[in-house]
Formats: C-alpha cells, sequence, structure tokens
C-alpha cells in the first residue's frame, strides 16, 4: 500500500501522529497520566528481557527546570514541561550499544504513550560533559547516568501548530520505502 488509506493503515495512523513537542502549557499532567507513562515505559522492550534502565518521575516544577538549565540547549523543553522521566541507566563499559538502543525504546514508549493520552512529550539529551550535575540533582549513585530526559506536558498552541505544509512532513514514501532491494539508478 502506497498511502495512508485502508484498515491497516487506519490502525496505525495513531503512531503516525506521534509528534516530538517542545513548548508546553501551563497545565498540569495528573498522577494517574505520568502513572501510565511510567508503566509504558517499564513496559518496553530490552535485550534479553535485561530491563537495564530505571525512571525517576518528576513532576516538581523547580527540579524540572533545573535539570533543564544544567544541560542546555539541548533539554529546551524542560523549561515549560509540567512533569518529566529521566532514563537512568548503568555505566556499564562495553554495553554503550544495547544500552543506547534500550534506552531509545524506553524513550519512544514514553512518548507515544503521552500522545495516546492527549498529552505530548519532547525527547531530550544530555550530553556527556553535562551528565555530573544531572547526576548531582537526581542523587544517582556514581555507577548511574542520565543521558535522556524526556519533557511531558500538555502542549502549547505553539507547538500544536503544523511544522510543515501538509504532504512536506516526510519525504515521499517512493524516497524511503524500497520492496525486496535497493532501487538501482
Amino acid at each position: 500500500m502506497n498511502d495512508l488509506s485502508g484498515h491497516a493503515a487506519g490502525l496505525v495512523r495513531p503512531l503516525i501522529r506521534v509528534r516530538q513537542i517542545r513548548d508546553f502549557a501551563d497545565r498540569p499532567v495528573t498522577q494517574a497520566e505520568i502513572d501510565a507513562i511510567a508503566d509504558a515505559a517499564r513496559w518496553s522492550g530490552s535485550s534479553s528481557n535485561s530491563q537495564p534502565w530505571r525512571f525517576v518521575v518528576l513532576r516538581d516544577e523547580v527540579t524540572i527546570r533545573r535539570l533543564g538549565d544544567a544541560a542546555m540547549p539541548q533539554t529546551r523543553p524542560l523549561q515549560t514541561a509540567t512533569a518529566a522521566i529521566a532514563i537512568v541507566l548503568p555505566d556499564e563499559p562495553g554495553k554503550a550499544v544495547s544500552l543506547a538502543y534500550d534506552e531509545g525504546r524506553a524513550a519512544e514508549r514514553i512518548l507515544v504513550a503521552a500522545s495516546f493520552l492527549g498529552l505530548g512529550a519532547g525527547i531530550t539529551w544530555v550530553m556527556a560533559e553535562k551528565r555530573e550535575p544531572i547526576r548531582g540533582i537526581l542523587g544517582l549513585p556514581q555507577a548511574w547516568f542520565v543521558r535522556t530526559l524526556v519533557a511531558i506536558g500538555h502542549p502549547s498552541d505553539v507547538a500544536l501548530q503544523p511544522k510543515s505544509a501538509p504532504g512536506e512532513a516526510r519525504l515521499p514514501r517512493s524516497e524511503v520505502v524500497f520492496e525486496e532491494k535497493w532501487p538501482q539508478v
């Protein structure tokens, strides 16, 4: 199928509508919503079911802003988020690739869960040189670190505006999806 019509495409349409949100309205996320999102994250798949991550749920806006300030500019969405989840990973040499893979799966699951609840989420990145202040703010043991913080909240009116003209948000399917093998030039 080359378009988004039909039954199968309709079923996955909610996934296609998930967006990265970077600006949030001043409306709190409920405890039930953040609990549901955290549970969706902990049920993410992981390599050999190792479940290497731990999640620190944040609702205190002062702490969320401190985290955002400590790792700017990549953490800008934390400046307006009313909740956040820190994905905490063990610092295990030799497992960088599998940990990053599992972390990405959990981060995307948080984004999707927030969207399904009518909220927005934005995946932010903590550069290596800024991890120590984040560790201190969250009170993490030395053997754990945060590379990803997911900002969560109700999208602002600005965030809900389309970023691209209709039909221009993604490359045409014919340029990205190929059948059986790479196209011959």
